[in-house]
């Protein structure tokens, strides 16, 4: 699997257009394209940097979804709804959780803040689960455990805690 993230920044008061554009977007393509997969991460406050993660199973999807003529279209019809280029990196591993400009930082504190954001969902949703869900069993258990682990990870706990460390990240 190839993660990409993308970022875009969005001209003052295009906000909305931009966005109904990319859900326009992410609908068709996924229609064309039902092997990737792509993610909006809006700005918070008053900011205007757009994420875009986008996932493809090998290099060729990757490629070929670049080039193709829905991708150049929508590039074109959301030119006038953005200021430059957009800024296109690959994601490996880790760093995907730590998107942002420049280099990931250091793969150690990548892994630590990870085993934190671990810990705490693990044990949350360890304890949670059961108390919600008595009668599933064992297998059923450990399988929802563990889906509410990944989603808080990746929707929530990550997102949070990359944002509160950040200064501590990038020293």
């Amino acid at each position: 699997m190839i993660h990409v993230a993308i970022t875009r920044v969005v001209r003052p008061g295009q906000e909305q257009a931009f966005e109904q554009r990319l859900r326009e977007f992410f609908r068709d393509a996924e229609a064309a394209r039902p092997d990737s997969r792509a993610y909006l991460l809006r700005p918070l406050g008053a900011g205007r940097d757009y994420g875009i993660l986008r996932s493809f199973p090998d290099e060729a999807a990757r490629e070929a979804f670049y080039a193709s003529d829905l991708y150049r279209a929508w590039s074109a019809e959301v030119e006038p709804l953005v200021e430059g280029a957009p800024e296109r990196r690959e994601l490996h591993g880790l760093e995907a959780f730590f998107r942002g400009a420049g280099a990931p930082p250091p793969t150690w504190k990548m892994a630590l803040l990870t085993w934190l954001a671990v810990n705490v969902a693990v044990y949350v949703f360890g304890h949670a689960v059961p108390l919600f869900v008595p009668a599933l069993p064992g297998p059923g258990t450990f399988l929802l455990v563990n889906a509410c682990v990944v989603a808080a990870l990746a929707w929530v706990l990550m997102p949070l805690l990359t944002r509160a460390a950040r200064p501590w990240l990038v020293a």
